[in-house]
């Protein structure tokens, strides 16, 4: 998914494009920093952020990702053969 990022300088907005998302967080980072620039956002095509709220999303998905991974795993079994079977684990008792 392409990214713009935007920023204002001297009364001009600059726009650069990322093809990732670490590449448009590194960008606007990069923009904040240096000092001048203003009103540094991201556009994702769908919404624009600020850097704290992309990091804020990006960081949530990660640890959503993460988690759907290692449920992922607690199902998988593997037989005797090699084979990969998914089971549902039953639910801890209380």
């Amino acid at each position: 998914m392409p990214f713009v990022v935007k920023a204002r300088i001297y009364n001009r907005t600059l726009s650069e494009n990322a093809e990732t998302a670490k590449e448009a967080f590194a960008q606007a980072v990069e923009w904040q920093a240096a000092g001048r620039f203003c009103r540094v956002s991201i556009d994702s095509g769908r919404r624009r952020f600020t850097i704290a709220e992309f990091s804020w999303t990006m960081a949530s998905q990660e640890v959503a990702n993460t988690a759907h991974i290692v449920a992922k795993r607690q199902r998988m079994v593997l037989t005797e053969v090699g084979q990969v079977t998914f089971k549902t684990l039953p639910a801890a008792t209380m």
